[in-house]
């Protein structure tokens, strides 16, 4: 275990070390090693593109390299300098929705999907104000070290996904801060809601969808777009609505499908978005 950690540790500092467009670009390439060997990751990716409305070969070809860059570039975001990272963003559209948030002391419920480079997405916001960003703990352990280094910086602080992340959410709202969640992400059973995504059923999350609906707190969608060859990033922001009770889920899927329409070859479409979480009774 000691020498996995230690040769696993060193193969990530040695990708930081890399150019970021050579990450990219090897990612993109090394994206089809699991699509090649692994038929069960082969069959969502294509099932989850042809739910979507995007079928064929340019689709596939274009989320492979995707989702192979963004693993990649994850070594470059989380162990090189915070200003060299943040200097590769090179244009930002929608900061007025932030600054107005800012300006009348809201609470900030930032929405960043398995989309683009999300990573970066965090980081930048850390530079706006103090923000607490929920995560799922890695199921390696020893992994999660190398992680908390990469996201802990500038005014990001973590919390964990169970009861005492949600009291930190909850703090942090109350405090007029901003908070930032993966809206995608399939929560735990009895946290959640059925609700279409790209016309099939899926569990989401109404954690979101409730914190969202707090008064005076506003809830805005940060995408982190990956430029063609390395070139940098951009980053979008656009303010959501989400209504309370019925029909916030519904909402809150369309918000992150119009988002991931904008950019379909950036979302990780090999994430099992439709799996039905144990104890939970499936969508009727």
């Amino acid at each position: 275990m000691q020498f996995s950690r230690k040769l696993v540790f060193g193969l990530v500092r040695a990708l930081a070390c890399c150019p970021l467009v050579v990450l990219q670009l090897g990612g993109a390439a090394l994206g089809w090693v699991p699509f090649i060997v692994s038929p069960r990751y082969r069959k969502r990716l294509q099932a989850n593109l042809a739910q979507a409305g995007y079928p064929g070969w340019r689709p596939l070809a274009g989320a492979v390299h995707g989702i192979g860059a963004g693993a990649l570039e994850i070594a470059w975001i989380w162990l090189r300098p915070a200003q060299q990272v943040l200097s590769r963003i090179l244009e930002v559209r929608g900061e007025a929705v932030i600054e107005a948030a800012l300006a009348r002391g809201s609470g900030i419920v930032y929405l960043t999907p398995h989309l683009g480079c999300f990573e970066l997405a965090g980081l930048y916001l850390g530079t706006r104000g103090p923000i607490t960003v929920m995560y799922r703990a890695p199921r390696l352990a020893w992994l999660e070290p190398l992680m908390q280094a990469g996201r802990v910086r500038a005014q990001v602080r973590t919390c964990t996904a169970d009861r005492s992340g949600v009291r930190a959410l909850m703090k942090a709202l109350r405090a007029g801060e901003a908070i930032g969640v993966l809206p995608d992400q399939v929560p735990q059973a009895g946290g959640g809601d059925w609700a279409e995504f790209f016309g099939q059923p899926a569990y989401t999350s109404h954690l979101v969808t409730r914190l969202g609906a707090l008064p005076g707190v506003q809830v805005v969608m940060a995408v982190c777009e990956r430029l063609p060859m390395g070139a940098g990033y951009r980053l979008h922001f656009t303010a959501i609505a989400l209504p309370a009770g019925d029909g916030a889920a519904r909402a809150l899927n369309k918000a992150i499908e119009a988002a991931i329409r904008q950019l379909p070859g950036q979302y990780l479409w090999s994430y099992n978005r439709y799996k039905q979480p144990r104890a939970e009774a499936p969508a009727r």
